[in-house]
Formats: C-alpha cells, sequence, structure tokens
C-alpha cells in the first residue's frame, strides 16, 4: 500500500515521483523495462532555458547554438552568439531524474509490466496490477507515455488518432559540428514530417526522420534508411557515419485533447498529450509538469482529499501555461504538412530573415501575443504576418 503509485519511470514519472515524496507522501514507480531508459525512444531536443530550470547537469547534454534547415532546393542556417538549444544524452539525463526521485524517498520498482487496474465500488481507481502483484494506493499517476496503459485499462481513452513516429540512428561521424542541428523538411525527405541531424557532442550524432500519422502510411525506418544510403542533403557531409544503436518511439500529436485529473487518478507526459507539435518535442513539459503533478498529488494526500475537484488545480494551472500556444502550433504544423516541395523552398525563405530569438520563440511554441505583434512589425513584408493570424 502506497499513497502514490506511478507508472513510467521516464521524465514524467521520476519527476512526479520527487516532488510527491518530497511533499511526504510514500511513492513507488513502476517501470516495465529493466532499467531506466534502457531504450530510447526519443531524440533529446529541449532548451537551454529549462536545462537550467531543472538543474540538468552540464554532463547531460550537448548545447546547440545554429540552427541549419534545409529543403529540396534551398538551405538556410540561422547562427546566435550563445546556445539556447541542446540534444540531451537521454540515458543519462532519465538516470539523474531517477536517482533524484529515490534521494527523495521514492521507490522505483524497474522490471515491472503494469497490466491492469485496481477500481474501488465506485469505479475509481485504487491501485494496479503487474502479473501477479498488486500495488495499491490512494492515488495512480499514469506517466506511461505514449502507451497511456493506465487510462486505456481504466476505459477513459483510447489510442490516439494522431501521433509522430519517428526512426533514429544514433551514430559516429568523420565530421561533425557539435553546435549545428540540421532540419530537413519537404517530400524527398519525409511525406509527412521531416528529418534530422542532432549532434550530441564529439563526434556524434542522431539522424533521424519522423512520419505524421494517419496522414502518411510510410514507414520513416525504410525513408531513413534511403536518406543514409543516398546521403541526401547535409547527411553527405557527416563522412564516414558507424551506427551505434537504432532509436524508434512514438509521440501523440492530437493536441491538448484529454482530461488529466479524474478522482484518485492523473495523467503526465505523452500519457497526457503535453507535446509541442512543432518539432514533437515533450521532455520539458514532462518534467515540469511531472513536478507540478507530485507536488498536488502530496498536498491532496495530505488533505485528504484526492477526488478530481481537489485535484484540478494541476490541470487548470498547466493549460493556463501551454494550451493557447500549443493550439496554435498544431494550426501552424498543419499548414506545414500541406506545403508542397516549391513552397518549403519559399518557406526558409521567410525563416531566414527571422532573428535568433524570433526563430527559437517560434519554433519552441512559445506564442505569446506581444511577441507576435512584435515579430510581425519587425517584419512587415514577409509571410510572418500570415503565422501571426495563424496563432491569434
Amino acid at each position: 500500500m502506497y499513497d502514490v503509485v506511478i507508472v513510467g519511470g521516464g521524465p514524467a514519472g521520476s519527476s512526479a515521483a520527487m516532488t510527491a515524496a518530497r511533499g511526504g507522501a510514500s511513492v513507488i514507480v513502476l517501470e516495465k523495462e529493466a532499467s531506466i531508459a534502457e531504450t530510447v525512444r526519443t531524440s533529446g531536443v529541449t532548451w537551454i532555458q529549462n536545462i537550467k530550470e531543472f538543474g540538468i547537469p552540464e554532463d547531460c547534454y550537448n548545447p546547440v547554438r545554429n540552427f541549419g534547415f534545409v529543403s529540396p532546393n534551398n538551405e538556410v542556417v540561422i547562427q546566435d552568439e550563445e546556445p539556447r538549444a541542446a540534444v540531451l544524452d537521454v540515458r543519462k539525463t532519465y538516470r539523474w531524474l531517477a536517482r533524484q526521485a529515490q534521494d527523495a524517498g521514492a521507490e522505483i520498482r524497474t522490471g515491472t509490466n503494469v497490466t491492469g487496474v485496481i477500481k474501488n465500488d465506485d469505479g475509481s481507481i485504487a491501485g494496479v496490477r503487474a502479473g501477479s502483484e498488486e500495488f495499491r494506493s490512494t492515488m495512480v499517476i499514469d506517466a506511461s507515455g505514449f502507451a497511456s496503459v493506465v487510462c486505456r485499462e481504466m476505459g477513459i481513452a483510447g489510442q490516439w488518432e494522431h501521433f509522430g513516429a519517428g526512426a533514429e540512428y544514433e551514430a559516429e561521424a568523420d565530421t561533425v559540428d557539435p553546435g549545428t542541428w540540421w532540419l530537413m523538411v519537404g517530400e524527398m525527405y519525409s511525406p509527412a514530417g521531416y528529418a534530422w541531424i542532432f549532434p550530441l557532442g564529439g563526434n556524434m550524432v542522431r539522424i533521424g526522420v519522423g512520419v505524421g500519422k494517419p496522414e502518411s502510411d510510410a514507414d520513416p525506418r525504410q525513408i531513413l534508411d534511403s536518406l543514409m544510403e543516398s546521403r541526401a542533403g547535409p547527411i553527405k557531409k557527416l563522412g564516414k557515419i558507424t551506427t551505434k544503436e537504432f532509436h524508434y518511439g512514438l509521440i501523440p500529436n492530437d493536441g491538448l485533447t484529454r482530461r488529466t485529473v479524474f478522482d484518485n487518478l492523473m495523467l503526465v507526459g505523452d500519457s497526457a498529450g503535453q507535446a509541442n507539435p512543432l518539432v514533437l518535442e515533450g521532455i520539458r513539459y514532462a518534467i515540469r509538469f511531472g513536478r507540478d503533478a507530485g507536488r498536488v498529488a502530496a498536498g491532496a494526500i495530505k488533505a485528504g482529499r484526492t477526488d478530481r475537484d481537489s485535484l484540478y488545480k494541476y490541470e487548470k494551472d498547466w493549460r493556463s501555461q501551454i494550451e493557447s500556444k500549443i493550439n496554435s502550433a498544431r494550426r501552424i504544423q498543419s499548414r506545414w504538412m500541406s506545403l508542397s516541395d516549391k513552397e518549403w523552398d519559399r518557406e526558409l525563405d521567410i525563416i531566414c530573415e527571422l532573428e535568433p530569438d524570433e526563430f527559437l520563440d517560434f519554433i519552441r511554441a512559445d506564442f505569446g501575443i506581444g511577441r507576435m505583434v512584435k515579430l510581425a512589425v519587425h517584419h512587415p513584408k514577409i509571410a510572418v504576418r500570415q503565422l501571426f493570424r495563424l496563432v491569434r
């Protein structure tokens, strides 16, 4: 019997475990894999300001200050004076987060695959099952990622309708600029998405392809292998490439369509759909809102009330921070999905005119109205006006 059972040992689960344990709750994290981050399912892109906010150690990430975009017939590079983006060492970061949770007093059980839920007489959740074991609790936090294990077992959510499927190789290459990432757009790179080269530091890179579902039925691994073989775009600049690992992951792209609090139950991270549609990244949301969920859970348990109304502060707060931004980003993403190769060539001419801080605000989906007004005024002759209308 625990105060809080957390399903999933990724960034959302570990972050929730840390703050719930610090708040005095007895906490267990159930992770299905044999070790934390045994399998990598993300390219690890995030932002320096969030890394500093979370206190992630410097040896867990590679800073990036230049942003290259390539379309079939165009190429632009936005150069910044200081790094504002980063590519995480995913295993090292996730394990650091897990150690933080353990140091706070949370128990982490790996190799424990949740297969069912335990319900009270009123139908609310009372714990989970993992094979023959039962883990009963006052509260459950579903941080199981795209699979949304608890959601599905409770019958409160089904499969995501729109999502991204990504395949990538982690590889060693002869020629790597550790301070520059590359995004490759247009039909030749992905029929409904983009390809990427993200530097990890030294001579290591992640080379990948993302495909939007159900917009395309293409297999991202097949596209990736084809791009690697043809050495398309900036891949040819890498010289000899020696692959070390293959990663495959899914990320929801339905927007913020799910309720995230129920009686005795909260959703966080990919289970909640908390992801930026423009580059399909959500680690920063998983950590931030995981911490928020853990704090709210511990407070609710102390107060002796874990009904939906008592937990609603969590949903209200995270929605106030990102809901309008995510909705705006989805409108822009929908426009991007419809662009032809020639239109992407022109789109890069628009991106090229942005200052580094303007570009970062845009790609992070940080669409404050004030910032977008300033952007439209600063660039009165370019299509940013159209983007401003989409955001508004």
